[in-house]
């Protein structure tokens, strides 16, 4: 599979086979994904692979804000949390800011190597979904997350139960400008 074969290919996958995800091929995953860019080489992102009655836990008690995210975790064998070591991302050695974003780019880099696992996950014939509508607080409760440490995203990952068509695109016309 090709690089643009991959990323045409992915989709949101909200509906997964009961089929158990193994720990080696998650493990493959979270390793292509450790490729990720990164502020400075910070590589400030974590993964969390929950499974069983904590993974339901959260589906049932940290989705009330929508609670179709929980059927989603449900549903899946596997939710990876993706967390991000604070204060480094964006940062000069000294704690001050490097650029007028702040700490904006812990985010940019916990987007990007969600992006990354989630290819990794297709390419291996896995689907996943990246929810960011969860009660953070709670779940990071739940997980037992250290002080250093934010949850950014969940990401329910599986064998895909569906196939959805790819959504429509903006034109290239619309996305890009050229000046001189």
């Amino acid at each position: 599979m090709t690089a643009k074969d991959c990323i045409l290919g992915r989709r949101s996958i909200r509906k997964f086979k009961s089929d158990t995800v193994s720990h080696e091929l998650l493990a493959e995953i979270v390793e292509t994904a450790s490729y990720a860019p990164s502020w400075k080489h910070t590589q400030i992102t974590r993964y969390i692979a929950v499974e069983g009655a904590l993974k339901d836990q959260i589906a049932k008690e940290c989705t009330t804000i929508y609670p179709p995210n929980g059927d989603i975790i449900a549903a899946a064998p596997v939710l990876m949390a993706i967390t991000i070591i604070k204060n480094r991302s964006g940062y000069e050695r000294d704690g001050s800011f490097s650029t007028p974003r702040g700490d904006g780019w812990q985010m940019y880099d916990a987007g990007i190597a969600s992006q990354c696992l989630c290819l990794a996950a297709h390419e291996k014939g896995l689907g996943s979904v990246i929810l960011g509508l969860f009660d953070q607080s709670a779940a990071e409760s739940l997980l037992q997350i250290p002080e250093d440490r934010e949850l950014v995203a969940l990401i329910p990952v599986g064998y895909p139960d569906e196939t959805p068509a790819a959504p429509r695109r903006k034109s290239v016309e619309e996305l890009l400008s050229f000046q001189s």
